[in-house]
């Protein structure tokens, strides 16, 4: 009995042992449940917050400035020509969609693109456009033949501003993605697409069976859905836990999204290159990155690569990888003719195309040196996280057809003068900077030999020594003294010895050792001769100089040592646009700009750069000195010119050179555009180059390549052009040899030479009284 009773004990015992066991491992159990559940809201909630609103780092884009038509406009064939196939248009026989154009005979018949410009939503149009030696002879639309008054080619993307992740790209919605890319992209990465939740276990376990047979991974069983998840909210690590989340939140996203959604989340995530320091996410800016063209208007072949890069952008690179690019879209065809999404027969003549790749087509005509400028313009009125994130859209003033011209002039003549002058190869160095004299909009910026090189920018940072360039300020303030200076006012360039402040002495020479007599006020500045131009400086006042160098348009504090005369005082090649700007547009300044617009994503308004023009300097003076400008590239320091150039054309500039040769500038303009060259060594060594044998050579080549206009020389009120005999500069009408000079009203000359026509009484008596009054 004992025993019964101890084992009834015992059995009793552990039977409550085993109800606890069960207690602990349901409680376990529903624990475990419990914090699966609440794990999975986790999820859900981290799902839904970060997708619900989804909203991808999308760059600021930067557009180039439009091209404008319109009957008269200058135009050639080979800028029109650029600009469309710059813009990715394609030529053809005859053009039936928006991004075609043919071409014949100046002819020419395009289907513009639609584009949302700052101020209208314009859709595509049918022009017809013919060209002459002269520029635009007729522009219409080629469908009814009605006469066009206006009308703007779209800008080009020419570059984006950085985002805080480092990545690019442009937003589509479902109903732009292209069916035919839709329907590969599921025929080639998740034919279940469609019909599975979010995870395909029956693609896992094929996945898994063929992995363990290959002892390594050789197929994947992830879904569209799963590659999104993985890219839009997990890390790059590879471990079991990232997996089950992987899994987990597929699950969510499927059941809280239309399959709509999620593929045009995957189609906006998607990584599928790489240029430079960013990464090009999504299947839009991707056909503009390979292709240089809008998604919509890519074919069978190029939409078959784009799936090809799904699989792996590096491994399928088709520029660096062309063969294996290629190899892998044959499958990609294949599997699409398999799936029923293309015929065999458009799948062999698809695999027989080439990749159809454009080398360099995203942002290839933008340059660094440009959107270095944009950036510091825009950092004024836009804080950074608007700039990298915020999908802005900001319309530039650069144009492509002057920049690839300036970048061409700037590269080719800095090897071609290190060949002549016997110059290292390599070692100069140079900036250039273009703008549209009326407007003050900037049209081209390099800033380096290397027009891709995003490092230091020459045009905006290289501050140096400007030498002579600084010398009109000097003779634009005597001109402006009316009463005392004119261009024929004799100066004296003798030697001058001047005292600093700390005791020693400077003695400035002129270039060529030699002092002149017989100088006027033109010569001086012509000749460039530095004694001249230091006696006239100090007669008319360092202050009054450096106030008019500030109107000129210089920002930088300025000192007013006498060395400042000749160009000691040291400033990048921009602000010399600035200044040559303001000289050659008459007096008038526009502060440069290198921004028209801005929008948001959508496209509505948030800033207008509008014209600003002021008058900043006397506009009869400014006349003046543009003559003796002009003069310098006719028989001064620029003279070289005269063959450098076409015939007939009128140029104004003016030539600079460094103590030692280190520094070569020139600054000049013609009737639309004002141009400065800067060349030099970075390790500021002498160049060997003057003026006008280093950076003067840059800005022809220049002026050449963008087509010159030349300076028209209309008198301003207040200014009046006289007949001087050059022997004794006095009136000369009449006189065997004259020269036609420009005076500010009443300061010409009140006598006549023996050999002028004498005038009566009457008109000499009005010509003394009008001197003297004056």
């Amino acid at each position: 009995m004992a025993k019964k009773r101890a084992k009834r004990g015992i059995t009793k015992s552990n039977r409550s042992r085993n109800q606890r066991w069960k207690r602990w491992f349901l409680l376990g159990i529903v624990t475990l449940l419990l914090a699966v559940i609440l794990y999975l809201l986790y999820l859900d909630q981290v799902v839904q917050n970060r997708f619900q609103g989804r909203r991808w780092d999308v760059p600021a884009k930067v557009y180039s400035r439009t091209l404008d038509l319109y009957p008269g406009a200058l135009l050639s064939t080979s800028h029109l020509q650029q600009t469309l196939d710059g813009l990715g248009y394609r030529r053809v026989k005859h053009p039936d969609r928006p991004g075609e154009y043919s071409s014949y005979r100046g002819r020419y018949l395009i289907r513009t693109r639609p584009f949302h410009f700052p101020d209208i939503n314009r859709p595509s149009d049918y022009l017809e456009v013919v060209l002459d030696k002269q520029g635009v002879r007729t522009l219409k639309r080629a469908s009814n033949g009605d006469p066009i008054g206006y009308y703007r080619i779209e800008p080009r993307l020419i570059g984006s501003l950085s985002s805080t992740q480092g990545e690019d790209r442009i937003l589509l919605t479902r109903e732009e993605l292209p069916d035919l890319l839709v329907a590969g992209l599921i025929a080639v990465e998740d034919r279940s697409f469609y019909q599975h939740i979010g995870i395909d276990p029956m693609a896992i376990g094929r996945a898994l069976w063929a992995n363990l047979a290959a002892k390594r991974v050789v197929q994947g069983g992830s879904t569209l859905t799963q590659q999104l998840v993985k890219n839009y909210f997990l890390s790059l690590e590879r471990t079991l836990w990232r997996k089950i989340n992987e899994i987990a939140m597929a699950l969510i996203l499927d059941l809280r999204y239309s399959k709509d959604e999620i593929l045009e989340a995957y189609a906006n995530e998607i990584y599928l290159g790489q240029q430079g320091g960013k990464a090009i996410h999504g299947f839009a800016l991707a056909s503009r990155f390979y292709f240089n063209r809008p998604l919509h208007e890519l074919d069978l072949p190029r939409l078959a690569l784009l799936v090809t890069l799904v699989r792996g952008p590096s491994a399928y690179d088709p520029r660096r990888h062309p063969e294996q690019a290629k190899k892998r879209r044959s499958l990609v065809l294949q599997l699409m003719a398999d799936q029923g999404v293309i015929s065999p027969r458009q799948a062999d003549s698809a695999r027989d195309q080439p990749l159809g790749v454009e080398q360099g087509s995203l942002h290839s005509s933008g340059s660094p040196a440009f959107m270095d400028l944009v950036k510091r313009q825009l950092r004024r009125d836009y804080q950074e996280e608007d700039l990298s994130a915020g999908g802005l859209r900001i319309f530039s003033t650069l144009d492509p057809w002057f920049q690839q011209r300036a970048e061409q002039a700037l590269s080719q003549q800095l090897s071609e003068l290190e060949r002549k002058q016997g110059i290292q190869a390599g070692t100069l160095q140079g900036a250039l900077t273009l703008a549209d004299t009326e407007t003050g909009e900037v049209l081209a910026v390099v800033g380096d030999r290397n027009p891709r090189y995003a490092g230091f920018n020459r045009a905006l940072d290289a501050v140096r020594p400007v030498g002579s360039l600084i010398k009109p300020a000097v003779y634009l303030t005597a001109l402006s003294q009316s009463g005392d200076y004119h261009l024929l006012s004799p100066l004296d360039d003798s030697p001058i010895q001047i005292k600093g402040m700390n005791g020693e002495i400077w003695t400035p020479g002129n270039y060529d050792n030699q002092s002149h007599e017989g100088v006027t006020l033109e010569q001086a500045l012509t000749e460039s001769f530095n004694q001249a131009t230091v006696r006239l400086g100090l007669s008319v006042g360092l202050e009054s100089i450096i106030d008019n160098l500030y109107r000129l348009g210089i920002r930088r504090p300025l000192h007013s040592y006498p060395s400042l005369l000749l160009g000691a005082v040291s400033l990048s090649p921009l602000e010399m646009t600035q200044m040559y700007q303001t000289l050659a547009n008459g007096g008038y300044g526009a502060t440069l700009k290198s921004i028209r617009d801005v929008t948001d994503a959508q496209g509505t308004p948030l800033s207008r750069y509008p014209l600003t023009v002021e008058s900043r300097v006397d506009s009869r003076a400014v006349y003046l000195l543009r003559h003796a400008l002009n003069e310098v590239t006719r028989s001064g320091t620029g003279k070289a010119l005269q063959w450098l150039l076409p015939g007939e054309v009128d140029v104004a500039g003016k030539t600079g050179t460094t103590d030692n040769l280190r520094d070569s500038w020139f600054a000049g303009f013609d009737q639309k555009h004002t141009a400065v060259v800067w060349v030099g060594r970075d390790d500021n060594q002498p160049t060997g180059l003057t003026g006008s044998s280093g950076a003067m050579r840059i800005w022809a080549g220049l002026m050449n390549g963008i087509g010159i206009t030349s300076l028209q020389q209309n008198l301003p009120v207040g200014v009046e052009m006289l007949a001087i005999d050059p022997e004794t500069g006095l009136l000369g009408e009449g006189c065997p040899q004259v020269l036609e000079y420009p005076f500010i009203s009443g300061s010409g000359p009140a006598s006549r030479a023996a050999c002028a026509r004498s005038g009566s009484v009457v008109e000499d008596g009005i010509l003394w009284f009008q001197r003297f009054f004056n």
